[in-house]
């Protein structure tokens, strides 16, 4: 009966996985909640243009918008960012650029600009690295549209315009960089129609390189060019007589604006920010990974039951005959497969540290499948997971006290420590160091000192009371009891064939979550890398789900295996066998970055790789604490579904 009541429960259980499965792939798409209120404009308004960092995807170094000479205006102010802000490297500030609601310009005039040496230098290096411009407009990012003919005239769209471009004059060898210093505004606008207000929908560019030229005296914003004349209609529509980039050269700034009606609704108008060109392919990469999970479901229903019911019943009719008859399978090592594991105090770190990571991200991944993490609230994703690690601190110090308290362990308050600081303090170590060479290279993108000490202060004052806390109450709970009495003595393990020695098991543990959450892990990479918006949680929640299924199926499947060949010490292994999975994150990491980036500085690689190995340590905690729950809650099942004298 024991057998019986078994596979009913696991049969039920991986219905109700595959029922969430279905549902989820079901409702798979995100849907929108704005991250700001809807701001109306009447026609005249002044509507006030910010500027943000410049990005380049070569040297993933951002710098603030006036490192370079560009017009300044008559006070530079900064707008208030939110800890993720910082963290992500924005600078928000106000710029020159002013227009009125639904008022055309024409050839307005910024400043004018004489280059020195250093200057030309700063311009041409940025030209060099491919640096971008961002500019914000009503919250809402300035891009480029680009035509791509080879999908049917489909408008794509690049976020910022380039500083400038490298070029040759017509029957010269010479290379010359030019400046983009006349912009092309427009600004798309939905209209009310019961009413003369409207809301901004769209904020795109078209960027110039034009060598300017006047008549007379310079006067500022007065002075009439015959390069573009709006009293003329004269516009800039090429770049044909560019803007060369050398010491003392005079640079004019101008700029157009134009407005167009647009039928996109307010609500809607992140949409084209957020199309998702390549949705077969998600789809693809959802079909992949359920092929993965059906083929270990099908293993694990195979050894649930029918070999796991048939040795259970096996053994319960032994009992029952009273045969004299020797052990052997999984059921010989019932006395030392709960027998605490070397450094059983790290694995409860480890552990805890884990059960952390998997309610951050957990939540994380609900709200923003919801829409509540929308990119219009720049930096909202980050900050949120910031805190909410630091709230998930409760729960690693229950998890953490429940599992060492199972192994008879005393000093709790040691165990305490060490899973509020082991994890965190390697990650701010790594972290501190590729800051320090980010600050070296004098980017924007340095952390500074008051949001450092934020990060402390969300630490220290935060995360590790609550981790006391969550151990106090986990150690304060009756021990969890093993469901079979450990021998006093431990067994010998027998010699294992190659293919069940731990390494391999270990990495053939690997591959396969890795396999079902890589071709999504090609487009994390690309929003971080190539400065993309990511905004496809719907699908990112299912390959979560899919991770989850996986690092439990595959640690179930090797661990029976391993017990059936009378090796016991399954904690370590388990913990190791899905975690592993994390080797492969770097190493396709690394794939990515040789065959994906067009990263030449060292500093660049230096914090490509830094990062990249902050994550797959995070990755490696949160699969390895997965598949070593799902292996304790499999072995306490199975011990305790049998007569042991």
């Amino acid at each position: 009966m024991a057998g019986v009541s078994l596979a009913l429960r696991l049969g039920i259980s991986f219905m109700k996985f595959s029922l969430l499965l279905l549902l989820l792939a079901y409702q798979s798409h995100s849907f929108y909640l704005p991250g700001v209120a809807p701001q109306d404009f009447v026609t005249g308004a002044e509507l006030k243009v910010k500027v943000n960092k410049l990005t380049s995807t070569k040297t993933q170094l951002p710098y603030s918008y006036y490192s370079l000479p560009y017009c300044p205006p008559d006070r530079i102010v900064d707008s208030a960012e939110n800890l993720g802000e910082v963290l992500r490297g924005d600078r928000i500030e106000n710029s020159p650029y002013v227009f009125q609601m639904r008022e055309p310009q024409q050839c307005r005039i910024l400043c004018r600009i004489t280059l020195d040496a250093k200057t030309a230098k700063q311009f041409k290096e940025k030209i060099d690295d491919d640096y971008r411009v961002n500019m914000i407009l009503d919250n809402l990012p300035l891009v480029v549209p680009i035509t791509r003919f080879d999908q049917e005239n489909a408008v794509v769209y690049q976020h910022g315009f380039q500083v400038g471009l490298k070029g040759q004059y017509a029957g010269s060898k010479d290379q010359k960089h030019f400046i983009h210093n006349h912009l092309t505004f427009t600004v798309k606008f939905h209209k009310d129609s019961q009413s003369n207000l409207a809301r901004i929908v769209g904020f795109e560019v078209k960027p110039f390189s034009v060598k300017h030229d006047y008549d007379g005296q310079w006067k500022n914003e007065n002075t009439r060019l015959t390069t573009c004349d709006p009293h003329a209609r004269r516009a800039v529509t090429s770049s044909e007589s560019p803007q060369v980039i050398e010491d003392k050269k005079d640079v004019i700034f101008t700029y157009d604006v134009a407005f167009e009606e647009s039928e996109v609704k307010w609500a809607s108008r992140w949409d084209t920010y957020l199309l998702m060109a390549d949705d077969q392919i998600h789809w693809f990469s959802i079909v992949n990974s359920l092929m993965i999970v059906l083929f270990l479901s099908g293993m694990v229903a195979m050894i649930m039951l029918r070999t796991l019911f048939r040795d259970i019943s096996t053994y319960n009719q032994l009992e029952t005959q009273e045969e004299a008859q020797e052990e052997t399978g999984w059921k010989l090592v019932h006395g030392d497969a709960f027998r605490p594991p070397t450094n059983s105090d790290l694995l409860c770190v480890y552990a805890g540290t884990g059960v952390q990571f998997f309610g951050m991200i957990l939540v994380t991944m609900i709200f923003a499948a919801l829409g509540f993490l929308s990119p219009s609230n720049r930096g909202g994703l980050m900050t949120a997971m910031l805190l909410l690690w630091v709230f998930m601190g409760l729960f690693s110090g229950y998890a953490s006290a429940r599992l060492y308290k199972m192994f008879k362990g005393t000093e709790w308050k040691k165990i305490t420590l060490k899973t509020a600081f082991m994890f965190p303090a390697t990650i701010f170590a790594i972290f501190f160091v590729l800051n320090a060479l980010i600050w070296g290279e004098k980017s924007s993108g340095a952390v500074p000192f008051g949001t450092m000490f934020a990060l402390v202060f969300l630490w220290f004052g935060i995360s590790v009371p609550l981790v006391f806390a969550g151990s106090y109450i986990g150690f304060k709970k009756p021990a969890i009891e093993d469901p079979v009495k450990t021998n006093k003595i431990p067994r010998q393990i027998p010699e294992q064939a190659w293919y069940m020695k731990p390494v391999f098991s270990i990495l053939i543990g690997g591959i396969l979550p890795f396999g079902a959450v890589f071709i999504e892990l090609f487009f994390i990479l690309t929003s971080i890398w190539l400065h993309q918006f990511y905004y496809i949680f719907g699908f990112l929640f299912i390959v979560f789900v899919i991770l989850i299924v996986t690092c439990a199926e595959i640690t179930i499947v090797l661990c029976y295996f391993q017990l059936c060949g009378e090796d016991y010490l399954w904690w370590w292994r388990s913990y190791l066998t899905s975690g592993s999975s994390a080797i492969y994150l770097f190493l396709y990491a690394a794939f990515y970055f040789f065959t994906k980036l067009d990263i030449t500085k060292p500093v660049s690689g230096i914090l490509y790789f830094g990062y990249m190995l902050i994550a797959s340590y995070a990755f490696f905690v949160l699969t390895g604490t997965i598949g070593f729950y799902a292996c304790f809650w499999f072995t306490r099942l199975m011990y305790s579904s049998v007569k042991i004298d």
